[in-house]
């Protein structure tokens, strides 16, 4: 893809999602550069519908019953993501539903843009090996990943001291441990800043989706954990920064827009203008803050850079705890308190293997779902 002009063919995987209609919106919005190939989703059989009538996929998965016949051929979400005719493969979902497409599509060398947290956290050094053995690109779309990896364009790791994740903190930021105790599902999942799924939403305002982000960064960047550090900044106007080694700082600003990390994401090399969204003034972001976690009142964090400290199919583990625990919680079955707790009990009747095979963190993730049921049965 060598020039600005070149079409972008490109496969959605999680089309119905926040961030896929969002990714959708920026196709929509570029179509001399983008060409919707394909479409995969879960269950939302109407809004894939009217996509597919917008975009006309020649390439659709759907995990549900029911969707009406037309112009396009009815594949797996692994079999779009490895098509001769999909150039870039967008990884949206959540889960670990993204990781056998997203491994599918690099070994056959394309460039996947990954927004799916738990692929990494699940299995990142596999990941990250098969993009380097098939030369090929693993670009991040989370905002603060994307503006890291915008610092970094141009610069040599071995100069870097630190990266910073900025974190808004949550919907309860200021909340002590007895106020978090009464939050409930609707509460969770109105986020101050974001627009995301039921599961991130969730995450955010526990803090492991930030716990998750180190182990991402850790992988995409190659750093160890004692270099990468979270901050919390509540504007959500600095998506992450880098500290070099001789003081200097780098932070990529923006509005707190996700077309915007999309956008770069599918036009990466290039930049294209924008129509408008996420511009930022810079007369409105003269507050900004920064302030360390409180690892007290927001355990995962610390239960997530733990799982990455310890490797092997220990992140596994966090990743399918957490899952059950926050569908528990959106079903009024958990509390909010209970989540970080119900991961720890998990993660502490795990036996780890180190370096794994594919098949053993797919084992270790079944595990724990069911160790995860059996102790919230407690």
């Amino acid at each position: 893809m060598d020039s600005a002009a070149t079409v972008k063919r490109i496969a959605v995987l999680g089309s119905t999602g926040s961030l896929g209609t969002q990714t959708l919106e920026v196709a929509r919005a570029f179509p001399s550069h983008i060409r919707i190939m394909g479409l995969a989703a879960g269950w939302n059989r109407e809004l894939l519908e009217r996509q597919i009538e917008e975009h006309h996929p020649g390439l659709v998965a759907f995990a549900g019953n029911g969707l009406a016949t037309g112009d396009f051929q009815r594949l797996t979400a692994t079999e779009i993501a490895s098509h001769p005719e999909v150039d870039l493969v967008v990884v949206v979902t959540s889960g670990r539903a993204g990781l056998l497409p997203t491994l599918s599509a690099l070994k056959a060398g394309k460039a996947v843009a990954l927004a799916n947290k738990e692929v990494l956290v699940i299995a990142g050094n596999i990941v990250m090996a098969q993009a380097r053995d098939c030369n090929t690109t693993v670009i991040p779309v989370d905002s603060e990943h994307s503006a890291l990896w915008q610092c970094l364009q141009g610069e040599n790791t071995a100069d870097v001291a630190r990266l910073v994740l900025t974190a808004s903190g949550g919907p309860f930021r200021g909340l002590s441990l007895t106020e978090l105790a009464a939050v409930d599902a609707a509460r969770a999942l109105t986020h101050p800043t974001w627009n995301m799924g039921p599961k991130v939403t969730v995450d955010s305002a526990t803090l492991m989706n930030k716990g998750m982000e180190v182990i991402e960064a850790h992988h995409l960047f190659g750093l160890p954990y004692t270099n990468i550090s979270v901050m919390v900044h509540p504007q959500s106007i600095v998506h992450s920064l880098v500290e070099f080694v001789d003081g200097s700082i780098k932070a990529q600003i923006s509005a707190p827009d996700m077309r915007l990390p999309i956008q770069y994401a599918l036009s990466y090399p290039h930049r294209w203008a924008g129509p408008g969204w996420g511009r930022l003034r810079l007369e409105e972001a003269v507050h900004l803050t920064f302030e360390p976690p409180d690892d007290a009142r927001f355990p995962c964090l610390r239960l997530a850079v733990h799982a990455g400290r310890a490797g092997g199919t220990t992140p596994a583990v966090l990743s399918a705890s957490d899952e059950v625990a926050v569908a528990l919680f959106l079903e009024s079955r958990l509390g909010f308190n209970d989540i970080p707790k119900l991961i720890e009990a998990v993660l502490s009747r795990h036996s780890p293997t180190s370096d794994p095979t594919l098949e053993q963190i797919l084992e270790a993730d079944t595990w724990a779902r069911q160790i995860a049921e059996e102790e919230a049965s407690r």
